[in-house]
């Protein structure tokens, strides 16, 4: 590689922060088991030495499963469970011992033919969910070859202080095994912001940006390196320049965080320099988040995924487990709102309970409230639980991907169903429950008046609004040159909906990474979007942003970014309200 200046890469944001650190390459491989044939009379043997092998897998994960609860909760260590099943799943017990039996291999080798079998058939399939399934195949793997050939643990990656982990991919068991005191950081060429070792570099909270492509070749051992994991660059042996604005911005980020708020400035949250107020939210992707979003300033819950609680899992959650992580957040936020998403199913997120059809195009697909109307039992179990939990707080529904008013009206009766059913049993509920649409097509802002009109308030999913409007796969590392949330159609809709919500007289939010941009913030309000809700680690930085600048300019920057002709033009337009010179990520493109 030439050393002619830095290498600036484009990757996904999955874990938030900025890291500066020394490369440390994770070249982790799947060993191949040596080709021998074993004697029929030995044959017993070598099925003996598979079960012990998994006996002693499932022992380790279920050691790491109790190490992860204990230092990050119980949901983080459910990570685990997939890997778990795979060792008792009789398509890999049964199939690897009907090769031992029937071809006379050893256990290695017939266990290494079962899992490409495997592999081979899930990776037929257009989900791009399946990619996590795979990762956690391989990571199970790697765990049974290892004790059938002796080998040495693949997962240890020394004690290195300061190391950023620069790896093709990385699995559960590897970030599990992480000291977040010496790996400042996490930068893949593989990988999505859903995957399994993602979430737990979440809650661990190490910066991490996946989907790189190529920062594995380019990267050396031992070289300087940054990862923005909020703007989703790497800069691999960066200019002091680029190192000092980075660092900057890092400490910056860094004392708004640690400088708790106080009195009158922590009740009156975000307002300008001009005395309007901004709503800041925040997005939860787990319950445990909540109470570190509410010590950093947020307004309530803007957006709080409920995948977790389904992907990756072989049964449907049950109505229980699913009230008390509702509950959980609601009792966090008991004066504030609190916006629930119902399971946004299908595209990049497929549970295993679900048996979905191939399809040519998952993200044009059986997507959202799509789902909902196609297994209603999923979707009643999650309503009665939600509604339990409004008994706690503001609590508020989010109906993911609505194109039509019949859509919103079709949840309503499921709503009604799940309403009559607690009723009959006596089970408390707020009959007041607001319902909202999520904003996230061209079609719907086109149709926002008519949706405002069927809707409590309404909610711009801005990623999914980017990638329909611009008809760019947001997890498509060859095209995240062309995911530009500063299009200037963007703006155009976006406008649409809050207009629309005016009229109606509802609350229009929106969600989001391009939310958590300070340019795409500033672009948002100006717009005329009420409440923001954004990443809860990025809570400081927005509403600090808020606070610099005044309301009456950033909606004069926001009619010339309606009107302008060019991407760059739209960041022109509000990137002169941002004081300073430009940090890197302030304006870069927002992928998941």
């Amino acid at each position: 590689m030439s050393n002619h200046g830095p290498v600036h890469l484009e990757g996904f944001p999955a874990s938030d922060g900025i890291a500066l650190g020394r490369v440390r390459r994770v070249d982790w491989r799947v060993p191949e088991a040596p080709r021998v044939t074993v004697r029929r009379r030995d044959r017993h043997r070598e099925l003996e030495r598979f079960q012990e092998a998994l006996r002693r897998a499932r022992t380790e994960l279920e050691e790491i499963k109790r190490r992860t609860e204990a230092l990050l909760g119980p949901v983080e260590a459910r990570i685990f469970d997939p890997q778990i099943l795979m060792l008792e799943d009789p398509e890999v017990v049964e199939g690897t011992n009907r090769y031992i039996s029937d071809n006379r291999v050893t256990a290695a080798r017939a266990f290494e033919w079962r899992m490409l079998e495997l592999s081979e058939l899930w990776a037929r399939t257009s989900h791009t969910m399946v990619l996590d399934r795979l990762n956690d195949l391989h990571d199970v793997k790697l765990r049974v070859l290892g004790r059938l050939l002796g080998l040495p643990s693949p997962w240890d990656i020394g004690r290195a202080s300061d190391a950023v982990i620069v790896a093709r991919e990385l699995t559960p068991s590897i970030v599990a095994r992480m000291d977040p005191e010496r790996v400042r950081g996490l930068a893949t060429d593989g990988g999505s912001r859903a995957a399994h070792w993602a979430i737990l570099a979440r809650s661990m909270q190490i910066p991490a940006v996946v989907g790189l492509g190529e920062v594995f070749d380019r990267a050396r051992e031992g070289q300087r390196i940054i990862v923005d994991g909020r703007s989703g660059q790497v800069l691999i042996e960066p200019g002091g320049r680029d190192a000092q604005r980075f660092e900057r911005r890092r400490n910056r980020i860094s004392g708004w965080t640690r400088r708790p708020l106080t009195g009158a400035e922590g009740e009156n949250g975000a307002v300008t320099l001009d005395d309007v107020p901004v709503t800041l939210r925040a997005n939860l992707d787990l319950p445990g988040e909540a109470g570190r979003a509410r010590e950093l300033g947020a307004q309530g819950v803007g957006l709080f995924r409920t995948e977790f609680l389904a992907v990756g899992r072989h049964a449907v959650p049950g109505e229980e487990e699913q009230y008390r992580a509702y509950r959980t957040v609601a009792g966090t936020f008991p004066s504030d709102p609190v916006l629930i998403r119902i399971f946004d199913l299908g595209g990049d997120k497929f549970p295993l309970f679900l048996r979905m059809p191939a399809e040519g195009n998952p993200f044009l697909g059986r997507r959202g409230v799509r789902v909902c109307r196609d297994e209603p039992g999923l979707f009643l179990t999650q309503l009665r639980a939600i509604l339990r939990a409004t008994v706690h707080g503001d609590v508020r529904i989010m109906v993911p991907l609505v194109n039509t008013t019949g859509e919103i009206a079709a949840f309503r009766e499921l709503l009604d169903a799940a309403k009559e059913q607690l009723q009959r049993e006596g089970v408390p509920f707020r009959d007041d429950v607001k319902v909202g649409a999520m904003i996230e097509t061209p079609g719907a802002a086109l149709a926002a008046a008519e949706l405002a009109a069927a809707s409590d308030f309404l909610s711009i999913g801005t990623n999914d609004l980017v990638q329909y409007a611009l008809a760019v796969d947001r997890t498509n590392t060859g095209l995240a040159h062309l995911f530009d949330p500063f299009h200037p159609a963007v703006p155009r809709l976006v406008s649409l909906v809050a207009g629309a919500g005016r009229s109606a007289g509802i609350e229009v939010s929106a969600c989001g990474e391009l939310a958590a941009r300070p340019a795409g913030a500033l672009l948002l309000m100006g717009l005329g979007v009420e409440a923001l809700s954004v990443a809860w680690p990025s809570l400081p930085e927005i509403t600090n942003l808020i606070r610099g600048c005044r309301m009456r300019d950033v909606r004069e920057a926001a009619a010339t970014a309606r009107a302008a002709p060019g991407g760059t033009d739209v960041r022109r337009a509000v990137e002169g309200l941002l004081a300073g010179p430009p940090d890197p990520g302030l304006s870069s493109q927002p992928a998941e």
